[in-house]
């Protein structure tokens, strides 16, 4: 999966486990994931055995949750392995991303560049099936991923190239899953609090945005290029003119406690498994007190982590020099869980993870 600033790759296994455990209590058979972004926890659960329904209003992150939560690998691996295949063998064709993302930035090298286009062309030429088509884009974005010359976000490029951005760009097909045991996953894009309000599972996961870095701005290239058309582009990082204005409140401290506070409230599942960060603009007791508010239990756990790799990287001006560093080098990520006692009742501490009852 793509480099993703927002990934829960190290929590993954603990969320997995605290949902197998909410199952062993009282049979889950349906999880929502509220902000989906890559789908990796989603992912995770439907390999687990879950009905995944996952949402989020990107373009990009709606594409790679209908390839890994809603795609079935009984009805498109044959499938998508003929057609990277065919795929492969398209010839460069430089357009707007080569323009954009190689030539006016430096994210690709432009033979990279080239290639991106000419598929991203030739898929939308084929006129493919939905989920087909998610199945090609995902695997032209992770392609697309492994040469781009990041430190994972995009908004800046580096000043000398990433050693991986001089390997030639190489489809592979995404890690498709066979349908899970207790029934089709389903990817959504609507607005967060529109999809708390009209989807229904056992277990809710939420994963907000926690703070002003707007996940549409640090993943542009990803949005462009599934979306596949050819917005102004504006600044160094040549992003979308669109980033000015598809703002979220959870992107914003004035308006995040009450963004939340709202959806937390409309979810319509008997358990919440929320994450957030200690470098968030609530508090971990605002949280709770958001939860509590639902009524029942609410459980905590922390994990202590590095911080992003740009942070260990420091501050940076415009022309690369570094100009300062960052305050601290680690964060805490909390896993908040909230329902009726009996459900959590079981969730036990272990010896890297500190438990708080409220």
């Amino acid at each position: 999966m793509i480099k993703y600033l927002g990934s829960k790759r190290l929590l993954v296994p603990r969320i997995v486990e605290i949902v197998a455990t909410l199952d062993a209590a009282r049979p889950v058979t349906s999880v929502l994931d509220l902000f989906a972004g890559t789908s990796r926890v989603g992912h995770a659960l439907k390999r687990a055995g879950y009905r995944v329904l996952a949402n989020d209003d990107a373009t990009y992150a709606h594409t790679l949750a209908t390839a890994y939560v809603q795609a079935d690998a009984e009805d498109h691996a044959a499938a998508i392995a003929a057609l990277l295949d065919d795929l492969s063998k398209t010839p460069p064709a430089a357009g707007y991303v080569t323009r954009t993302f190689c030539e006016e930035a430096r994210y690709f090298t432009p033979e990279n560049g080239a290639r991106i286009d000419g598929i991203r062309a030739a898929i939308a030429a084929r006129g493919l099936a939905p989920e087909l088509a998610a199945l090609a884009l995902t695997a032209l974005l992770e392609a697309a991923d492994r040469v781009d010359s990041t430190t994972g976000v995009q908004m800046a490029y580096l000043k000398r190239w990433a050693p991986r951005a001089a390997n030639p760009l190489t489809l592979r097909a995404p890690d498709l899953l066979p349908r899970a045991r207790h029934g089709k996953g389903a990817a959504h894009r609507l607005d967060a609090l529109d999809a708390a309000r009209a989807l229904t599972a056992d277990v809710a996961y939420l994963d907000p945005p926690y703070n002003q870095h707007a996940y549409l701005g640090n993943y542009h290239v990803w949005e462009t290029i599934a979306r596949g058309d050819a917005p102004e582009a504006y600044g160094i990082a040549r992003k979308r003119i669109d980033t000015r204005e598809r703002t979220s409140r959870f992107n914003s401290r004035r308006q995040h406690a009450a963004a939340l506070r709202e959806v937390i409230a409309a979810v319509d599942a008997r358990v919440l498994v929320v994450s957030f960060s200690d470098e968030g603009f609530v508090s971990r007791d605002e949280v709770v007190a958001m939860l509590t508010a639902r009524g029942g239990d609410v459980r905590v756990f922390e994990h202590d982590f590095k911080r992003y790799v740009g942070a260990q990287i420091g501050i940076h001006n415009r022309k690369g020099e570094k100009v300062g560093r960052v305050s601290h080098l680690r964060n805490r990520e909390f896993l908040f869980v909230a329902g009726c006692p009996a459900a959590l009742a079981r969730l036990k501490s272990s010896s890297e993870t500190a438990v708080a009852t409220v």
